[in-house]
């Protein structure tokens, strides 16, 4: 049989944190919408998805102002995550977008802060605007987003300070598992999937997907993200607004896929074989 899905994660400076999170992408677009975003996440930290993963970029830092409302008075249940665009991951710049983060999340400190993908400026630059920031006490660690092998061993000492790499894994892109997840594994840095349901819904009306989920009696959400989470040291961040939505989520955590669902599933969704390049949305 295949083992129980991991609970907990244990990032390389020995924290632990839960393996499923909530997503805010597209949080904070609509003013409108605002008030059950943040109800919604506030669902999510009484169901245990104390994990909230966030970015300036998202609705220009609307979702971060979603975020601050979620977590009034209950700071201490939440372990934040936000990202810097790359243009600001500079010496001269990191601090001012940090700052603006804080300040919209009504906090004081950053738990871990992740660069947005790569950009113009140097890796080295970036940890070492990373390691000021630490220094000040507006973050506590530090991660990056969808960088692959060869750009994880350009941070060469750094790497082993590195707390995750966020990336886009589910069962439609499962090109992280041909040599990316191995490496983080080995060194002991989870990798952070956004998306693991997929975009648009397509994913889930897969029919091989929805076969599974019947077995299991949940849904095909569920099961996706069973898959992911089956996978040691992967932490997956779903976004969901809808109550009912959540609960489904935070049962993935207790489904055990069996043998023939993961035939099922590779044979549905077929598991790399050759290096690929990262996907990214």
């Amino acid at each position: 049989m295949p083992p129980e899905p991991a609970k907990r994660v244990h990032l390389p400076d020995g924290t632990e944190v839960p393996s499923l999170g909530q997503g805010t992408w597209h949080m904070g677009e609509r003013g409108a919408d605002r008030r059950a975003e943040a109800d919604a996440l506030r669902l999510g930290l009484d169901l245990g998805l104390t994990l909230i993963d966030t970015a300036e970029m998202y609705a220009d830092g609307g979702a971060e102002e979603v975020v601050r409302e979620a977590i009034a008075g209950r700071r201490e249940e939440a372990f934040l995550v936000s990202k810097v665009y790359p243009q600001n991951a500079s010496r001269a710049r990191m601090a001012r977008a940090c700052e603006a983060s804080l300040r919209r999340m009504g906090v004081d400190a950053i738990d871990l802060y992740l660069l947005h993908w790569r950009g113009g400026v140097p890796l080295a630059e970036t940890v070492e605007a990373f390691e000021r920031l630490i220094e000040a006490g507006k973050i506590r660690r530090w991660g990056v987003f969808n960088l692959d092998v060869d750009d994880l061993e350009e941070l060469g000492a750094a790497l082993p300070d590195c707390a995750t790499d966020q990336v886009l894994y589910n069962l439609e892109v499962r090109g992280p598992e041909y040599d990316l997840l191995p490496f983080c594994r080995d060194l002991g840095m989870p990798v952070m999937a956004y998306s693991p349901v997929g975009q648009g819904g397509r994913l889930l009306r897969n029919p091989a997907l929805k076969a599974v989920a019947a077995r299991h009696g949940t849904g095909p959400a569920a099961i996706a993200l069973a898959f992911t989470l089956r996978q040691p040291g992967v932490i997956a961040i779903p976004k969901a607004s809808d109550p009912a939505h959540l609960r489904e989520n935070a049962a993935a955590r207790d489904i055990v896929l069996t043998e023939q669902d993961l035939r099922d599933l590779d044979a549905a969704f077929r598991p790399p074989k050759r290096k690929q390049a990262l996907a990214m949305l």
